[in-house]
């Protein structure tokens, strides 16, 4: 499978950066909204693929790809895309993905977007290249394929995958399943980490030593170097981790919603 590529306008970003002039369209600052289900059949997405009201920037093309692969776009790399071809996307809900289906056909220079006929062949999420066992899947290894057979565990999002750690090797174009991947180790045994206390607005960070490997989320015990006292915290990033309040707050909200302390990588 061919990785999506964003088309970014380097030289004019660059002359942006360093203060230089660069012309803007005419509809420059123009406020646009996201579809709700932009999908790719030719190989390119555009910007009138991915918002309404795109006007004269419809037909620019932000990616290309494998025709009707579908891709996984970086929604900040696309606004700042869509802002240098003078459309205002306030991505006002936070959106981190946009995940571009496959199935789209243009009609018409307005850039209307339709759903196209598909075949009754499944669409499933697969991998775009080979990840290794330990790679961190990122968004351009994921594409939408009509070929590869679903596994009984398949991801309904792209989501739940992106940012997790493959626990074997996986191939090119097989399909995706959960059961692939793992939360990320972010502590190994015997690092030297920052253990955080946070406690109604007071910060304190002091450096401890983990005894035991620890995924995001995990609860982990660690040594306090100063008083030689073994503690208990939370994984939350690379090197870092919650001790105390916060700890307990974070394995509370765990126990109520599962999924919680895996989000926060």
């Amino acid at each position: 499978m061919m990785r999506p590529r964003l088309l970014l306008i380097f030289g004019a970003l660059a002359a942006l950066a360093t203060g230089g002039a660069v012309a803007t369209p005419a509809h420059a600052g123009q406020p646009v909204s996201l579809r709700s289900s932009p999908a790719d059949e030719n190989g390119q997405v555009t910007l009138g693929d991915l918002f309404d009201a795109a006007g004269d920037a419809a037909s620019v093309v932000i990616a290309t790809g494998r025709p009707g692969s579908g891709m996984v776009l970086d929604a900040g790399r696309v606004q700042m895309f869509a802002r240098a071809h003078g459309l205002d996307w306030d991505n006002s809900g936070g959106i981190r993905r946009l995940i571009v289906r496959p199935g789209a056909e243009r009609t018409d220079a307005s850039a209307i977007t339709v759903t196209a006929p598909l075949t009754h062949a499944i669409q499933v999420l697969a991998y775009a290249r080979d990840i290794n066992a330990g790679e961190i899947v990122q968004p351009d290894d994921l594409a939408w394929s009509r070929t590869a057979m679903p596994l009984g565990d398949a991801p309904r999002d792209a989501q739940t995958i992106i940012g997790m750690a493959a626990r074997r090797p996986l191939r090119e174009g097989s399909a995706v399943a959960q059961h692939d991947v793992t939360a990320p180790q972010v502590i190994k045994k015997d690092d030297v980490i920052a253990l955080i206390y946070s406690d109604q607005g007071v910060t304190l960070t002091l450096q401890g030593k983990a005894l035991e490997n620890a995924v995001v989320g995990q609860v982990f015990n660690a040594l306090n170097p100063e008083s030689k006292k073994i503690i208990q915290a939370v994984a939350t990033a690379p090197g870092q981790a919650q001790v105390g309040p916060q700890a307990e707050q974070l394995r509370a909200a765990a126990r109520l919603n599962p999924s919680l302390l895996a989000s926060l990588h």
